[in-house]
C-alpha cells in the first residue's frame, strides 16, 4: 500500500535530512528555505536557526560576488550549474575528519546548483554539497608523487644539481627562445675541477664525492634563481645563463671560481684544496644549434687548463677560429 501524501512528505523530509551530503536552498531574496542535518552539523547552525535567514547574514565568509552571480544565473537561465573543488576548493569552510597529514585544512567540496521550478518560474535554488576531501587528498598525493619522480629524473643523485640530460634540455630551450627573439641572448660556462683524479687517488672516492658536493653548493650560491647549474659529467659542470651577455657571464664565472678556491673542502679530518678551470662563451649570432655555444665554451675551458688551470678564459673570435 502506498503512503498517503502526508506520509510521503514525511519520508521525503527524513531522506533529505539524513542524506550524507549538504543540501540547502535559497529563495529569490537569498533567504534559507531548506537546511538539512549535514549542513546543521558542519556549520553549527541548527535547522531552526537557519530557516528564513539571509544566507550571507549566517555566513559572512562566503565568496559574496561569485556566489550571488551563481544564484542569479540559475534564477535567470533556469538551468543547473556545477562547480568543482579543483576550481574552488570549498564553498563553506567546514572542517573534515581526515588525518592532518593529508595536507588539506578544510573539507573539499563539489557543489551543484539546481533550479526549483513551480510552473515556469524558478522559486528557489537548491544547492548540494558533496564532500570530496578523500578524492582531493588522493589527487594531491598523486601529484606530489609525480612531481617527486620528475624531480628525481632531472637531478644528479650525488650533488642534487640538474643532470646532463635536463641541462641540455634547458640549453635547447634557451636556444629556441633566441631563434624566436634574436635579442634574447644567453651565455654558457663550462667548469672542470683541476686535478680531480688526484683527489680520488690520494684520498679515496668518498673524499671526491665530498668535493663534488661542496663545489655544487658553492657554485649554486653564486647564481640567480633562473640560472641553470648542472653536472655535465664526472668533475665537469655546466652553467646556462639566460639573458646574459659574455662580459656578465665572465663575471659570474670568476665569482664561482673564487668561491671554489676560497677554502679547502673538509672531509674526514682532511683539508682538500680545490680549484677549477672555467670556459665562458656567448651564443653566436650565426649559431645553428645549441651545441655550438657548448663547443665554444669547451675550447675556452681547454685554453684555461693549458694556461695553468685555476682561471677563467672567455671565448674570443681568435680562440674560436
Amino acid at each position: 500500500m502506498f503512503p498517503d501524501a502526508v506520509a510521503q512528505a514525511r519520508l521525503n523530509e527524513l531522506a533529505l535530512q539524513r542524506m550524507p551530503c549538504g543540501v540547502f536552498s535559497v529563495d529569490r531574496q537569498l533567504r534559507v528555505m531548506m537546511w538539512n542535518d549535514f549542513m546543521a552539523e558542519r556549520s553549527g547552525i541548527s535547522v531552526e536557526c537557519a530557516l528564513g535567514e539571509p544566507l550571507f547574514d549566517l555566513f559572512s565568509g562566503l565568496p559574496g560576488d561569485w556566489l550571488r552571480n551563481k544564484f542569479e544565473a540559475v534564477f535567470l537561465l533556469k538551468i543547473s550549474t556545477f562547480t568543482s573543488w579543483e576550481h574552488r576548493p570549498y564553498l563553506f569552510q567546514f572542517t573534515h575528519d581526515r588525518p592532518i597529514t593529508g595536507g588539506i585544512d578544510w573539507m573539499q567540496q563539489d557543489c551543484t546548483f539546481v533550479p526549483l521550478t513551480e510552473g515556469v518560474d524558478v522559486i528557489a535554488v537548491c544547492v548540494t554539497i558533496i564532500d570530496v576531501t578523500d578524492l582531493a587528498i588522493a589527487q594531491r598525493a598523486r601529484e606530489e608523487a609525480v612531481k617527486a619522480l620528475r624531480e628525481v629524473s632531472i637531478r644528479d643523485g650525488l650533488t642534487g644539481l640538474f643532470n646532463r640530460r635536463h641541462a641540455e634540455e634547458r640549453l635547447s630551450h634557451e636556444f629556441a627562445c633566441r631563434q624566436r627573439r634574436p635579442i634574447a641572448s644567453f651565455s654558457v660556462l663550462l667548469l672542470d675541477l683541476d686535478h680531480f683524479k688526484q683527489v680520488n687517488d690520494s684520498y679515496g672516492h668518498p673524499a671526491g664525492d665530498a668535493v663534488l658536493k661542496a663545489v655544487a653548493e658553492r657554485a649554486s650560491r653564486c647564481l640567480r634563481p633562473d640560472d641553470v647549474l648542472g653536472r655535465f659529467g664526472g668533475e665537469e659542470f655546466i652553467v646556462v645563463l639566460p639573458g646574459t651577455e659574455l662580459v656578465d657571464a665572465a663575471a659570474v664565472g670568476e665569482r664561482i671560481r673564487r668561491a671554489i678556491e676560497a677554502e679547502p673542502v673538509r672531509h674526514d679530518g682532511l683539508n682538500i684544496v680545490v680549484t677549477a678551470s672555467i670556459g665562458a662563451a656567448q651564443v653566436r649570432e650565426d649559431a645553428t644549434t645549441a651545441n655550438e655555444v657548448v663547443r665554444d665554451a669547451d675550447r675556452a675551458l681547454y685554453e684555461a687548463k693549458a694556461a695553468g688551470r685555476n682561471r677563467l678564459v672567455v671565448a674570443s673570435p681568435g680562440l674560436l677560429d
